[in-house]
């Protein structure tokens, strides 16, 4: 297998449970390449700190956002790889890049999907008094938060909850559950086609794509 690419904007929290993940043998793989977007993030030193090779793609050195995915797609067209991942890629991709990577691309983003797409899902979700936040995994195809949903954490609220417990919460949600699923579609028990997904027998979510989680 070819391996697996992270792209990442910011602190690469998620970069760091994936390549535990990869470490630990919980998933069939490593990470052959981590790209950012942006040379200040802390996903680059992560990747340094784990010897992976990295490279930042700066979006603001492209006139368009068509010329920035070009060149992003060019960059991982050379690694072939079976899945592309972003955590924390703070990016909105091109018809022609999603359509091109139809099928190994797979975004998390912390709401319950269909809800709350795009950014402050945490402030939406304590402003509206919700019960309950999370966390979906999805592929990702040219519309925003919009492909087909594979697996989704929820969390239970407490009244008024802290938003920095809530967040941390989350988090915890996120690193727990997208190894899990990165696991199962290297492993070939997640299977994409026409923006729908199926589950083998053996998947962990083959009876429950929806985990719950407790509030710590």
């Amino acid at each position: 297998m070819s391996g697996i690419i992270v792209l990442v904007s910011g602190n690469g929290s998620n970069l760091q449970a994936i390549a535990a993940a990869c470490y630990k043998n919980q998933i069939n793989s490593n990470i052959i390449n981590v790209i950012s977007n942006n040379p200040d993030a802390f996903g680059i030193v992560r990747a340094k700190r784990l010897n992976i090779p990295h490279i930042c793609i700066d979006h603001k050195k492209f006139p368009t956002r068509d010329d920035f995915d070009l060149s992003l797609m060019k960059h991982i067209e050379q690694f072939d790889p079976d899945l592309i991942i972003l955590a924390g890629f703070m990016r909105i991709l091109t018809k022609t890049f999603t359509r091109r990577f139809n099928g190994k691309l797979i975004n998390i983003h912390p709401s319950i999907l269909p809800k709350y797409p795009g950014l402050n899902t945490h402030e939406k979700v304590l402003l509206s008094d919700d019960k309950y936040h999370g966390i979906t995994i999805h592929y990702v195809n040219e519309a925003l938060d919009a492909g087909a949903i594979i697996a989704q954490g929820i969390l239970e609220l407490p009244d008024s909850p802290d938003e920095r417990e809530m967040i941390d919460n989350i988090h915890r949600i996120e690193h727990d559950l997208y190894p899990k699923v990165v696991s199962e579609i290297i492993d070939h028990k997640i299977k994409y086609k026409n923006d729908y997904v199926k589950f083998t027998k053996d998947s962990i979510f083959y009876e429950n794509n929806v985990v719950n989680y407790e509030w710590k």
